[in-house]
């Protein structure tokens, strides 16, 4: 009988030894990953989720199960910055590799773009749905755009197959004076009306829905997003999937409500959490997980006047719509299993880096024709060498507020930490050795005046350096 179960373990070996050995056939190599196929990217985007609202970014109460193991598989990254510190700029961003500054989406007049704006990210900019349609990829754009809400703007002229989503903030076009989220800020547990707010819920170029029912919004993004997938599975695609939440007002499915200790605002990062998991299981389910690059960040971080209806920066300092780190360091995770090495990276990255990172791992060009502010961080997420993110200027409302070089950072203008649209006094440039003093606490400025005045002048060059911008970039076309 021992022999008999030997021999019968041994041809099972055998056999499994065999099958590993088998050349694949041209189907399986293109989902697991030949050298001729692009890869395929996913970028999930949330709206005013701070650093601190994740569970493996030290959140206490969240139960983010997905993005844990997502970040337990992948890169936790710790010290990863957005463009600008509110929505519209840092989605400009993010799409073009491109400080805001050079394409008209920054301004000191108006933040973000509104429901009343003309115009929006001009065409003339490359988008990384452009730049990956020169190897035919498939694309869409799922969720929150808000580059420009009029025909000439919206994702389909941006190098994107398909759109579906609010085309704007969920806040906007509210139907009273007060809306009732302001009035009852105090109130962890408050619960709007979709009524409230007449956003309108598009299908590419038309408006299918308004008000759009954002109970329900988080679910039907993931559920088109998951469509999409299934339907390009034999082709490479890059699928953005903007969350319109947890801006506020709040929303969340009916079996979410109630569920997390954090009131509201956990609920709604719980959904959150569990829409990453569905596209990450659908990724495992059509074996294309080991052929697909899927980050996970935010446009900026918490909105603080809204209290509990806001998100936590966890120990940075302040919040949305400040250049302090709380505003514009956010929780990222790189996800590939088998193309990008597991671990924590504590080195500079930023969403501008998308750009040029997609086009390295994706073997397309990016743009020559103007000034690139991305940077290809490729070598740390397979493991073969440091991020080459060394510096990092810190743009809002038009200007630039700070620089962070290394280790430190030199705070030249401020913004009041809740009231982000009041200007914060300041008697002198402020310096933060922001590896050791996470939250900005002390100021270095009176013992390190050489690291000040280097700081200064890299900031003067990096100032000239702007003044080189397309011609039709050189208004704020933000405030049109």
């Amino acid at each position: 009988m021992k022999n008999l179960t030997f021999l019968i373990l041994l041809i099972g070996n055998l056999i499994i030894c065999s099958c590993s050995n088998q050349v694949p056939s041209d189907d399986t190599a293109t989902k697991t990953g030949s050298e001729n196929a692009p890869p395929n990217f996913v970028v999930i985007f949330t709206d005013d989720q701070g650093y601190g609202d994740l569970s493996c970014f030290g959140n206490p109460t969240i139960r983010t199960p997905n993005l844990d193991r997502m970040a337990y598989e992948g890169q936790k990254w710790t010290q990863f910055y957005v463009a600008d510190p509110v929505c519209t700029p840092s989605r400009a961003g993010l799409m073009t590799g491109r400080y805001p500054i050079r394409n008209g989406m920054s301004s000191a007049a108006r933040v973000v773009l509104f429901p009343d704006s003309r115009d929006g990210l001009p065409q003339s900019e490359v988008t990384i749905a452009e730049l990956l349609k020169q190897k035919d990829y498939a694309t869409a754009a799922v969720g929150k755009w808000h580059l420009g809400h009029r025909p000439d703007f919206l994702p389909m002229k941006q190098g994107f197959d398909s759109y579906y989503g609010i085309p704007y903030s969920n806040d906007m076009d509210w139907t009273e004076e007060q809306p009732h989220y302001i009035t009852n800020i105090d109130d962890p547990d408050y619960y709007s009306d979709t009524a409230y707010f007449q956003v309108p819920l598009m299908e590419n170029e038309e408006i299918i829905e308004r008000p759009a029912d954002q109970h329900t919004i988080t679910r039907r993004y993931t559920e088109r997003s998951v469509e999409f997938i299934k339907a390009n599975k034999d082709k490479p695609f890059f699928l953005y999937l903007a969350h319109s939440l947890p801006h506020i007002p709040l929303f969340v499915h009916e079996s979410f409500r109630g569920n997390s200790k954090r009131s509201l605002y956990g609920d709604v990062i719980e959904e959150i959490d569990w829409s990453v998991g569905q596209v990450l299981q659908t990724l495992r389910d059509l074996q294309l997980d080991q052929n697909t690059i899927v980050v996970f960040t935010s446009d900026n971080g918490p909105w603080l006047a809204f209290k509990t209806h806001g998100g936590s920066a966890g120990p940075l300092r302040a919040g949305k719509g400040t250049t302090f780190e709380g505003g514009q360091r956010v929780p990222t995770i790189f996800w590939g299993p088998g193309n990008i090495v597991p671990g924590v990276v504590t080195e500079m990255g930023s969403t501008l880096d998308l750009m040029h990172t997609f086009a390295a791992l994706s073997g397309t060009e990016i743009p020559s024709d103007r000034k690139m502010d991305s940077y290809d961080l490729s070598p740390v997420l397979k493991g073969e060498g440091p991020s080459p993110r060394k510096e990092f200027h810190y743009w809002t409302r038009g200007l630039l507020h700070a620089i962070r070089a290394g280790q430190w950072k030199l705070h030249i203008r401020q913004r009041e930490p809740i009231n982000y649209g009041k200007v914060a006094e300041m008697d002198h440039p402020e310096l933060y050795d922001v590896e050791s003093d996470i939250s900005e606490q002390y100021d270095q400025s009176a013992t390190h005046p050489e690291i000040v005045k280097r700081l200064e002048e890299m900031i003067k060059v990096h100032q000239a350096d702007m003044t080189d911008l397309l011609p039709d970039n050189l208004v704020a076309r933000i405030d049109e």
